[in-house]
C-alpha cells in the first residue's frame, strides 16, 4: 500500500463469530469447511469501498499458538494478533477496543467483524465522517448497533452480503418477497 492511500482496517473478532456460528447457528462446533472464508471478507470490503483493506484477526492464544491457522491467515493477507492474559480476561475484546481507539487518530475506515455489543461505544466514536461497517450475522447482531445505522454505520451479513461461506447455513431469516423462492422450501 502506497503512502497516502486510504485504507480500510478489517478487525475480526474470530471468537465471537466462531461462537455464534457454532452455538447459535449450527448447534455444534463448526467443521473447518463450515467456517468463513476470511479472504472473501477482505475482498468484499475492498471491492465495496474501492480501496485497499488491511485485516487484523484477533485471537486468544493463551499458551499455544495455532500455527496452522496463523499461517493460513498470513497466506490470505490477514495479520494475526494472538493475545494472552489473565484467566477470565477478555483479551480479544480489550485489544479490539484499544485498536478502535487508536484508529480515531488515523485517516482510515473501519469494518468490525463481530456481533458483540461490547464494541458499540467504540464504533460510535469512529462515526466521525469516516466509513464504518459492521459485519456479522444480522439476526445475532447486538440491537444497540441498529441505532448507529442512522449515524452512517453500514451493515454486512457474512453469508448474504459477503458470501463468506461455501455452503448455505441453516439460518432462519425474514425473506423479502422479491427474493422468495419456494423451491428452497420444497
Amino acid at each position: 500500500m502506497g503512502r497516502g492511500k486510504r485504507v480500510t482496517y478489517v478487525l475480526v473478532d474470530g471468537e465471537n463469530i466462531d461462537a455464534t456460528l457454532g452455538t447459535s447457528i449450527l448447534g455444534r462446533r463448526p467443521r473447518p469447511e463450515e467456517r468463513p472464508r476470511w479472504e472473501r471478507v477482505l475482498r468484499h470490503v475492498q471491492e465495496r469501498w474501492g480501496q485497499p483493506s488491511a485485516g487484523l484477526f484477533f485471537l486468544a492464544a493463551n499458551n499455544e499458538l495455532p500455527m496452522t491457522f496463523v499461517q493460513a491467515l498470513l497466506a490470505i493477507g490477514f495479520r494475526p494478533v494472538p493475545l494472552s492474559g489473565d484467566a477470565g480476561e477478555k483479551v480479544v475484546d480489550i485489544a479490539i477496543q484499544r485498536t478502535m481507539a487508536a484508529l480515531r487518530d488515523r485517516d482510515a475506515d473501519v469494518v468490525l467483524v463481530s456481533n458483540d455489543g461490547d464494541f458499540v461505544d467504540g464504533i460510535e466514536e469512529l462515526l466521525d465522517g469516516r466509513r464504518v461497517g459492521l459485519a456479522g450475522f444480522v439476526e445475532f447482531r447486538n440491537n444497540a448497533f441498529i441505532e448507529l445505522g442512522d449515524q452512517g454505520l453500514e451493515f454486512f451479513d457474512l453469508e448474504y452480503d459477503v458470501h463468506a461461506f461455501n455452503e448455505a447455513l441453516p439460518r432462519v431469516r425474514i425473506i423479502p418477497i422479491d427474493e422468495f423462492d419456494p423451491a428452497e422450501f420444497l
